[in-house]
């Protein structure tokens, strides 16, 4: 194709474009009359644009009908930002606005603002993670953050009071953004907006209910795959682990004298309106390579954890190493801090279990001992565990049961009584708890229990002493980590963090 060919090509689709803009532009135009005035001039416009008076008649009644349904939608609708726009600098933006309102750590406002982005993204990510922004207490910035991450995100829908029937029929119809505050009273005692919550987790998630249909009624399955945050007071024991598991968790503080934040009443609304323009642009521009992304994700993270966090990582990706180191660590920090809060009553007996052994030094124990020992432990709840009494045998088996334990007759002091030996938690032990590095002397390596292993080459020797790593783990960087649970090792490069040791030491002497 000639030059002369290419540009006579080139200007016929301006023109086309052009007339194009100036039919829709003419339409508009109509669909803002009234009727009789509408009817006047109907058609010569119809003559003007070169079609029939009923094809103009359709296409006013189509854009008239549009507009009704945007002035009755109970969000705003944001149209994208008119130039491309920078994902480092947009992330950073809508983090900084974030942490502008509330009091939050960089992890926590990175979290957020990845989160926020996800909403925009909803279409084209897996999962929806929840946003569980909660509080000790109240005056700690719940409602605040519940509001600001709102304002940010795609389609708002404040949902506090709502029936479960309403909602799922708002996420069939607009899939908005649900935002359902005071959850620890609200949400608690709602046992079918559980169900939609949980269900809505994973896309294609639904709910089926009865429609009637004439005389009789029918099945039918109600779409309930959206994104939704919920904020209250102390939830872990409010609502179900399975809805916990599903979120990540913003465990807000009250805000000291000497930290300074914006007033939200304040606040310009252009901020808001601005950054949702961008992230509507964002998601434009960015979803098919959020759709193809498959983010390297912690080991050290749980599979539920690592599905939280796949959408947000993917989000990450797209504003380069930074933001994909900062997401990463977000992931690490909350999700330890919610695990360390979220632990269900067996997995935490069965690490003071553990405790127990370690600390007294023994390979079996009478399941009267074990009950004593853990008992002991003022800060354990077990002394409190039977409505305010000890905990009973007959608890205390059916904790274990799910594990596989059972109690058995061993001999104890040239004693035969009913109790456990510490081969029976050992596959439990290296499932479901982290394993302890035990940092021992090398003269009670033959004596010690615990130690179930050789030295192997992956053990460390310092001044007398040898951390013992249990299989599969091993040292980095000259310290005492385990290979799977080995959190530092993305904090690192390029990530401003406050170093926090995660290995568990028991020094025996």
């Amino acid at each position: 194709m000639s030059l002369d060919d290419r540009a006579e090509n080139f200007l016929n689709g301006q023109q086309e474009q052009d007339l194009n803009n100036a039919d829709n532009k003419i339409i508009r135009e109509l669909s803002l009359l009234t009727p009789l005035d509408y009817d006047r001039v109907r058609k010569e416009k119809a003559e003007q644009l070169g079609i029939r008076p009923a094809t103009l008649d359709a296409e006013v009644k189509a854009l008239r009908s549009t507009s009704k349904e945007a002035d009755r939608l109970p969000f705003p609708t944001i149209e994208p930002y008119p130039d491309p726009i920078d994902p480092t600098q947009l992330l950073n933006e809508v983090s900084a606005a974030i942490r502008q309102f509330i009091v939050l750590d960089e992890h926590q406002a990175h979290a957020a603002a990845l989160w926020v982005a996800l909403t925009y993204f909803i279409d084209v990510v897996e999962i929806a993670p929840l946003a569980i922004i909660n509080a000790p207490e109240k005056s700690c910035g719940k409602t605040q953050l519940l509001t600001v991450m709102g304002r940010l995100s795609y389609r708002p829908l404040p949902a506090s009071n709502s029936t479960a029937s309403a909602l799922f029929r708002a996420v069939e119809l607009w899939k908005p953004t649900i935002l359902i505050d005071e959850a620890d009273t609200f949400f608690k005692e709602n046992f079918e907006l559980h169900g939609m919550v949980n269900a809505g987790y994973l896309k294609g998630g639904f709910v089926l209910r009865s429609e009637s249909v004439g005389d009789s009624f029918e099945p039918k399955m109600f779409s309930v795959y959206s994104s939704k945050a919920l904020a209250g007071i102390k939830l872990e024991k409010h609502l179900p682990d399975a809805t916990m598991s599903r979120g990540i968790i913003f465990n807000l503080r009250r805000k000291l004298s000497g930290e300074s934040v914006s007033r939200l009443r304040h606040a310009d609304p252009d901020l808001f309106t601005g950054l949702a323009a961008k992230l509507v642009r964002f998601a434009d521009d960015y979803s098919e390579q959020v759709r193809k992304a498959r983010p390297v994700l912690p080991e050290s993270l749980s599979d539920r954890e690592q599905d939280n966090w796949d959408g947000m990582l993917a989000i990450a990706s797209c504003a380069g190493d930074e933001w994909i180191n900062q997401a990463t660590a977000a992931a690490l920090m909350l999700s330890e801090s919610a695990s360390d809060k979220s632990a269900s009553a067996g997995n935490e007996l069965l690490s003071d279990i553990q405790a127990v052994f370690e600390r007294l030094r023994i390979d079996k124990i009478s399941s009267v001992d074990l009950i004593v020992a853990l008992c002991d432990d003022e800060e354990a709840p077990w002394s409190t565990y039977n409505r305010g009494k000890p905990i009973v045998p007959r608890q205390f088996k059916k904790q274990l049961e799910p594990y596989g334990i059972e109690s058995k007759k061993i001999t104890v002091n040239l004693k035969e009584a009913r109790g456990f030996t510490l081969s029976q938690f050992n596959d439990a032990f290296t499932r479901y708890l982290t394993p302890p590095v035990l940092t021992v002397y090398p003269s009670i390596l033959a004596t010690n229990p615990a130690i179930t292993r050789p030295i192997a080459p992956t053990d460390s020797k310092t001044d007398g002493q040898i951390a013992i790593y249990p299989s599969n783990t091993q040292a980095t960087n000259g310290k005492a980590s385990d290979s799977k649970t080995d959190k530092s090792a993305f904090l690192g490069v390029g990530v401003k963090h406050t170093e926090i040791n995660h290995v568990f030491e028991t020094e025996v002497f």
